[in-house]
């Protein structure tokens, strides 16, 4: 027994990396006096940490998969693929944060920790292998998210965006675990593995307690990715919290969302499933909701950051429209869009920020004429908007195109023209921000101190990716393929 938990324990050293980071990251923070406002070590520590733990799960990719902890978590390509995008996304973050104005400096040490935290609940809710950890995933996402919404204490844009991330975050909880408690109370066991196999002996009574249990489950992952109906949040949320706040909801929790809804439509509903039919239904219909309202709503956004908010939940339908497909070639085509929406979120929120951080506030407006005072930058937020709309031969476009024609494979024609047509939507709000900076004189010559040449270097190195993956796609996407689902 004690072998078996030492080789448990050696297949989870990303995790337990990133615990003693986090406890690291605490008793460093105290050793500071409170005045003190430049606590480089921490972002040292937090960055080396956060490489150390990518490199981790670099060295796991591609050993033979398996469940540990009594079958609570599963160890596969599928969910350290997942995890290396979650850690390149908050390594992005937590450098946006050292430079961002909009959290306060006494409280930056804190958002790394607590980005890390968040980075824990995001590995535990894609490993997850049964009911206790998959909830356990999401919790520990939400209570630190709560608090990180709510960053700037002075502000009230953000106490209410911390407020209603938490009265939502709180509602859907208590609405998943009540499903919990239902596929429980009917088949007697947590483990996923053992729902598999007593899914096929239920009666028609039984089955008709466990379908509409699911969607209670789906309440509480739907709220994480923001999935229509439960995306009212938000919107709200991501406007008031302070950008590098919004950037980090907008990718760790949401892919680590994704992640778990794959593993649970993979699992629970295959071919001989009888709630198959259900299942796949409800997706179509979420999916299709979700891209739409999405799109349609962000059209008349003034403020950049709430029209990328109603942006990624519209990601979250595409991403969502794979997981009709189950099997390998939903998952797939989920991996490689997950890849490509890492980057391309990334640089349009860095510079938002940037901007944001100069005028105070991020309205499309101050984008105007961002070609004359700074040519690169413009040149780099067009080519990640047209990327977001699936203009080839960008990323954005391969990654629409492998799910686009997945699903027409697949026989899926209806969701495959609801995504072509929300594809088209998408062009008037993206482009939107292009035609100002390039069409629109300056509001004013002043320089923007956030682009300075570092910034502007990182921010170059982000986007380069989006220019790789569209036109050299071929090895990422076998990356992706390679990245197989492990059922016990």
């Amino acid at each position: 027994m004690h072998l078996n938990y030492l080789a448990n324990i050696g297949r989870y050293i990303p995790e337990i990396l990133l615990v003693i980071l986090m406890v690291g990251l605490i008793l460093l923070e105290v050793t500071y006096k409170e005045d003190e406002k430049n606590r480089r070590y921490i972002f040292i520590t937090a960055m080396i940490g956060l490489v150390a733990t990518f490199v981790a799960l670099l060295a796991n990719y591609g050993d033979k998969p398996g469940a540990i902890f009594s079958n609570a978590v599963i160890i596969d390509d599928f969910s350290t693929l997942m995890k290396m995008i979650m850690v390149l996304g908050t390594i992005g973050v937590v450098y946006l944060s050292r430079f961002s104005r909009d959290i306060y400096e006494t409280l930056k040490t804190e958002f790394v920790i607590m980005a890390v935290g968040i980075l824990i609940g995001g590995f535990l809710l894609a490993s997850a292998n049964n009911m206790l950890t998959m909830y356990l995933g999401i919790e520990t996402l939400s209570i630190l998210s709560y608090v990180m919404a709510a960053f700037k204490k002075n502000d009230e844009r953000s106490s209410e965006a911390g407020l209603k991330y938490a009265l939502y975050g709180g509602i859907s909880a208590g609405i998943m675990l009540f499903g919990l408690s239902h596929i429980y109370g009917v088949i007697g066991t947590i483990q996923f593995t053992g729902i598999v196999a007593m899914i096929p002996k239920l009666t028609t009574g039984q089955l008709a307690i466990l379908m509409p249990s699911f969607v209670l489950v789906f309440a509480g992952i739907g709220y994480k990715i923001a999935a229509v109906p439960f995306h009212m949040w938000s919107p709200d949320v991501y406007e008031g919290a302070p950008t590098p706040v919004t950037t980090f909801f907008a990718i760790v929790p949401k892919l680590a969302g994704i992640a778990a809804l794959i593993r649970i439509t993979s699992i629970f509903f295959t071919v001989d499933s009888p709630l198959k039919v259900g299942w796949i239904g409800l997706m179509l219909i979420i999916s299709a909701l979700t891209m739409t309202v999405g799109n349609v709503t962000a059209i008349g956004q003034k403020s950049v950051k709430r029209m990328l908010a109603y942006s990624s939940i519209s990601h979250a339908g595409i991403m969502m429209s794979a997981l009709v497909m189950i099997g390998d070639l939903g998952v797939k085509s989920v991996v490689f869009y997950g890849i490509t929406y890492l980057f391309m979120t990334l640089v349009a929120f860095y510079i938002t920020s940037i901007v944001q951080d100069k005028y105070g506030n991020d309205h499309f407006e101050r984008f105007s004429g961002l070609i004359y005072r700074y040519p690169v930058m413009a040149v780099m937020m067009t080519v990640v908007m047209f990327s977001l709309t699936g203009l080839p031969p960008l990323a954005g476009f391969v990654a629409k195109y492998n799910i686009l024609t997945s699903l027409v494979s697949s026989k899926f024609y209806t969701l495959a023209v609801i995504l072509a047509v929300n594809s088209v939507v998408s062009a008037y709000y993206y482009l939107k921000i292009v035609r100002l900076m390039v069409l629109k004189p300056a509001e004013s010559d002043e320089s923007i101190e956030g682009f300075g040449f570092l910034n502007q270097l990182v921010i170059v190195a982000m986007t380069l990716p989006v220019f790789v993956l569209g036109i050299f796609w071929d090895s990422i996407m076998q990356l992706a393929a390679s990245a197989k689902l492990f059922i016990q």
